[in-house]
């Protein structure tokens, strides 16, 4: 693998600077370098991440920089220790989350209360110090990076239409659309998002052939036709984080990589790297592939519970946590946010495909992360599982 430095920015510790009108710790920013695998990976959808063996996917969700390009971050200067607390869950609990790891191929868990360590398990190989790929537990991830970007009043707002930001959008079925539209997922953008096709737009959208300055998000946008009036119809799109990515990058002037850098992996104080694939335009792909240690995940998490310690405007994931579409009777209670999946209870999570979570549940201060290798992308069963584990774990730490 060749690696080419892309950015180094250090800033000297300080005490505190204002943003906004409220103190922000201003930390050393992690160095930002690029990362070429000598022999990447096949973007052919026929032969996509979806439709990997167990053995390939395994061996390739653990070091996804040795296949993708990518950006990486280093570790933040000063790490959050993550304190073991004195009392653990009780040993029945602990055995059923045993058993979970095992039946869902899961390579690690841990569990946050009040932002102790009470569990940590990991399986199939994978360690503490090893890295897994999120897949779409990124587009929260790009979420919070987009509160950033608002708090930075570097976009106006999630009113703000998508076409002021990315004229590139103007003429596609884009037009009209507004950046919290693209956030909720609610363009009327029709699109197919079906893990099992390799004709889908979610497995064809990478593969698509690079235009000349333009983003490959753009270019595939280009290609989709509108079903519905913008605001008026939910449906789970990829592509559309991906768009929200790059929206992040045109107000910023920076990456992802760059930004999370600042914005996330420094003041949530990440112990390991980061790692984002990039897309054949040199793009981060905002909707998915970031690679983290399981307890950088919890990290996350616990940075979102404390409301982005003055990173995103106040208050901002108490709505970004809400349930701004409300699936209805067929599924009470659930609903999706600013690209965070809302449950019953208050509780909201990131998920992605073949087992990746984050659970917060606020009113208990806990944060519960999983990583997995499931044998096919999406499983209810295996969800549900796991959501019915974290409303025992809550029990268990009232």
């Amino acid at each position: 693998m060749r690696t080419v430095m892309a950015s180094c920015l250090v800033l000297a510790l300080t005490a505190c600077a204002g943003v906004n009108n409220r103190a922000v710790p201003v930390l050393a920013v992690p160095a930002v370098t690029q990362s070429l695998p000598d022999d990447a990976a096949s973007l052919d959808p026929s032969d996509s991440i979806l439709f990997w063996s167990d053995e390939r996917r395994s061996a390739g969700f653990r070091d996804m920089e040795s296949r993708f390009p990518g950006l990486e971050v280093a570790p933040a200067a000063t790490p959050r220790p993550l304190v073991r607390a004195s009392e653990s869950l009780p040993a029945a609990l602990q055995a059923d989350i045993d058993s979970f790891i095992s039946q869902t191929s899961a390579a690690g868990l841990i569990v946050l209360d009040d932002s102790e360590i009470v569990f940590e398990q990991y399986g199939i190989g994978f360690g503490p110090e090893d890295r897994w790929t999120s897949f779409s537990v990124a587009k929260s991830f790009t979420s919070t990076l987009l509160g950033a970007a608002i708090e930075d009043g570097l976009i106006d707002s999630i009113d703000t239409p998508v076409t002021d930001i990315i004229p590139a959008l103007s003429g596609t079925a884009y037009d009209g659309v507004t950046v919290g539209q693209i956030a909720t997922m609610t363009s009327g953008v029709r699109w197919n998002e079906d893990y099992t096709d390799p004709n889908s737009d979610v497995a064809r959208m990478l593969a698509i052939a690079p235009v000349a300055g333009e983003s490959q998000a753009v270019t595939y946008a280009r290609t989709l036709s509108r079903e519905a009036p913008a605001g008026e119809k939910w449906v789970y799109k990829t592509l559309e984080t991906n768009l929200l990515g790059l929206i992040v990058e045109e107000a910023t002037g920076q990456s992802l990589a760059a930004y999370a850098a600042k914005k996330i992996v420094a003041p949530a104080g990440f112990a390991g790297g980061l790692f984002w694939m990039q897309d054949l335009t040199g793009g981060n792909i905002g909707g998915c592939c970031l690679s983290l240690r399981l307890a950088d995940y919890a990290r996350f998490g616990q940075f979102v519970l404390e409301d982005g310690r003055g990173v995103v405007p106040q208050g901002w994931f108490a709505r970004a946590g809400a349930p701004l579409v409300d699936f209805g009777p067929q599924a009470p209670g659930f609903g999706y946010g600013y690209q965070w999946w809302t449950y019953p209870g208050g509780t909201y999570g990131a998920q992605g495909i073949f087992g990746q979570a984050i659970t917060i549940v606020p009113s208990d201060n806990l944060v519960v992360a999983v990583v997995s290798n499931w044998p096919t992308a999406t499983s209810s069963a295996n969800r549900d599982a796991f959501r019915a584990l974290v409303e025992r774990i809550a029990q268990a730490v009232e």
